[in-house]
């Protein structure tokens, strides 16, 4: 494998946009991308420098103007699956936040024709797209049933620069933004408010209401529970932090129901997600009234995961196994 470059930001000498290269190596002899490969070329304390679109991820939304990229980790390099968590404190991924938060561009490249069953390889070679900035980033779970951190990338005209934006601010704090990158890896955890939680939680005695357990914790009987919404909090899904939007439930069915492997009817029964065969009705106390809304926007967000699947199982189906040029 060759030597990676050094780190630059910016458009690399003596190539222009729309540029075609046949192989990763000649990305690399070009100074496009710095990480013969791999998919993301940067460190979370230097910042990421370029990315190669490799089609890997089911979540991922190409566009001209706007890319839609989800980060690294969580994959299994012999079946291409996503079977972990992604986490926001990997390198690639800390990278992107602190491209958002300094405002350091991104070179993009983006294979064409891309195939292979279990690693991805572009068959009809690459093409640099340009420079775009991290506009803004989440986390949330994909298609495929783990969380995964996503990131908008933006195109940048000509003469445009990337500007920085606070990733992590505090009102009435001054922090620096590389500060507030690292506050926001550190944490990585929404913030709930603690009174709908509490609500919720002592109306049904940390039962959970799909599966009744109780899970006492202490000698004095104190139980332990979560709180799972339904229709999910923060960016991109933007849902409400009220009583009728939370269940509650054990750690495993609030895993289950958090990855669409638990679904609600709008009778508030429930379904198993992957065979949508019904299970059991949804315990539900006088006073909670919960939102049919919230239940039915849950479930849309998992509408089409077994259509998507089997068209990436198609697409990936169509060439042969081979060497990848490309490993995310």
């Amino acid at each position: 494998m060759a030597k990676a470059n050094p780190a630059y930001f910016g458009h690399p000498p003596n190539v222009v946009e729309g540029q075609h290269f046949q192989r990763h190596t000649e990305l690399h002899a070009a100074g496009v991308h710095r990480r013969p490969g791999l998919g993301i070329s940067g460190t979370a304390k230097g910042g990421v420098d370029s990315i190669v679109l490799s089609g890997g991820y089911i979540d991922d939304v190409y566009g001209d103007a706007e890319i839609i990229y989800t980060g690294e980790g969580g994959r299994d390099r012999d079946t291409g699956c996503l079977v972990a968590d992604q986490t926001m404190d990997s390198s690639g991924n800390a990278g992107l936040l602190l491209n958002e938060a300094l405002g350091y561009p991104v070179r993009v490249v983006r294979g064409l024709g891309i195939k292979g069953r279990k690693r991805r390889r572009a068959t009809e070679g690459y093409e640099y797209r340009g420079l775009y900035r991290v506009a803004d980033h989440w986390m949330t779970v994909g298609k495929e049933g783990f969380r995964i951190c996503q990131f908008q990338l933006l195109k940048l005209g000509p003469g445009e620069e990337a500007q920085p934006r606070p990733v992590d601010p505090i009102e009435g704090q001054t922090t620096s933004l590389e500060e507030q990158v690292r506050r926001l890896v550190a944490r990585e955890e929404r913030i709930r408010d603690s009174k709908v939680v509490a609500t919720v939680k002592k109306m049904y005695d940390n039962t959970c209401q799909v599966c009744g357990t109780r899970l006492v914790v202490s000698p004095g009987g104190n139980a332990y529970s979560e709180a799972a919404h339904i229709h999910a909090l923060g960016k991109p899904h933007h849902g409400p932090d009220l009583v009728g939007n939370v269940l509650c439930l054990c750690p495993n069915c609030h895993v289950l129901f958090d990855r669409g492997a638990l679904q609600l009817t709008d009778d508030f029964d429930i379904i198993d997600g992957l065979t949508r065969k019904f299970v059991r009705a949804l315990h539900r106390e006088q006073e909670h009234q919960l939102g049919v809304e919230y239940v039915r926007q849950h479930r849309e967000r998992w509408a089409n995961r077994e259509e998507e699947a089997e068209a990436l199982e198609r697409a990936m189906a169509d060439a042969p196994d081979g060497q990848a040029e490309l490993s995310l």
